[in-house]
């Protein structure tokens, strides 16, 4: 690839471009600040909503829409997105009367929006509209009215949507912080809706998920001999054992480091008992603790394995720290 070479350094277009659009996000906070009504009543409109917060534009503001979309849907706030032209073939049928409807557009006089408005009318759901200017068509149709201001475009022609949007995104992440925090939103409900993200991992994972994927659970009575442990700890690939009495109650734990020290002392110990050798007061865990717990665990105290039990002592399981590991806690 051919590397252009510009004739004229533009980093101080960028910064003018940031700084622009930082001043209009500053100049929207203080007009919340003096006069935030308007913030408020929305607010309070989309809490007392029974049904779902209906997202619509075209454009650019279709696609900062759909962002705004996301972020309340995944905070706590039932939302979907709905595309002006399809919600006029069709898919206004998806709106009830319980919902609320938050219509993006910057003029205020999108026609494909404006078309939408008789309809949500007679269904019955309230407008909430953000708008450049109150007194626009869409201002006026709405229940309430969030005005971005007169903002001026970062674009040096005025054209290409750029401060606006940007704007008008603070805004609608605003909106979603402040009904994640008026409905308690828990970092759980979050990983509730992120199942498969990290953070989901972290706080939904149980030590009984892990031990139900890994399927390992090595144990040996404590009358057995080390020989025969070695067998058990070698199928399992643990390098460890727990060590039960009859009624597989935990008696305690063999490693592969007890049998090592035990060689190193010049002992013959294959014929021996592995109760002789075991460790009869481990560190375990209970199935239902979080796996990030026992990761934790496991780290401060330098172990590799810990032995898993159900309600009444009796192993159910094993956990190895490169398990734990690998699921990314």
């Amino acid at each position: 690839m051919l590397l252009v070479k510009l004739p004229v350094d533009h980093t101080t277009s960028i910064m003018d471009v940031l700084d622009k659009e930082a001043q209009a996000i500053l100049n929207l906070r203080e007009e919340i600040k003096s006069s935030g009504e308007s913030v408020q009543e929305a607010l309070e409109l989309i809490l007392s909503c029974k049904g779902r917060v209906v997202i619509t534009g075209i454009g650019k503001s279709g696609i900062i829409g759909r962002k705004i979309n996301a972020t309340m849907a995944s905070t706590g706030t039932p939302s979907f997105f709905l595309h002006p032209s399809e919600g006029l073939h069709g898919d206004l049928g998806m709106v009830t009367k319980d919902d609320v409807v938050i219509a993006i557009s910057n003029s205020g006089e999108t026609e494909e929006v404006l078309n939408l408005i008789p309809s949500i009318k007679r269904i019955g759901a309230k407008i909430i509209s953000i708008v450049k200017n109150p007194n626009s068509t869409l201002g006026m149709k709405s229940n309430v009215v969030l005005s971005i201001g007169d903002v001026k475009e970062a674009c040096p022609l005025g054209l290409a949507p750029t401060t606006s949007t940007t704007v008008t995104l603070a805004l609608g992440d605003a909106l979603a912080v402040a009904l994640l925090e008026a409905r308690k939103f828990r970092p759980e409900d979050f990983a509730l809706f992120h199942p498969s993200g990290s953070l989901g991992r972290k706080l939904l994972l149980t030590v009984n998920d892990v031990v139900v994927a890994t399927n390992k659970n090595p144990m040996i009575l404590g009358s057995a001999t080390i020989q025969e442990a070695l067998f058990v700890m070698t199928a399992q690939g643990l390098g460890a054992t727990s060590v039960v009495d009859e009624n597989r109650q935990l008696q305690g734990i063999l490693t592969d480091g007890d049998i090592r020290r035990a060689f190193a002392s010049g002992m013959d110990i294959l014929n021996r008992t592995v109760e002789e050798f075991c460790n009869t007061r481990p560190l375990c865990i209970e199935q239902g603790v979080l796996a990030v717990e026992a990761l934790s665990t496991m780290d401060e105290r330098k172990i590799s394995v810990l032995p898993v039990l159900d309600e009444i002592n009796r192993p159910v399981g094993m956990i190895q720290i490169h398990d734990l590991m690998n699921l990314g806690l």
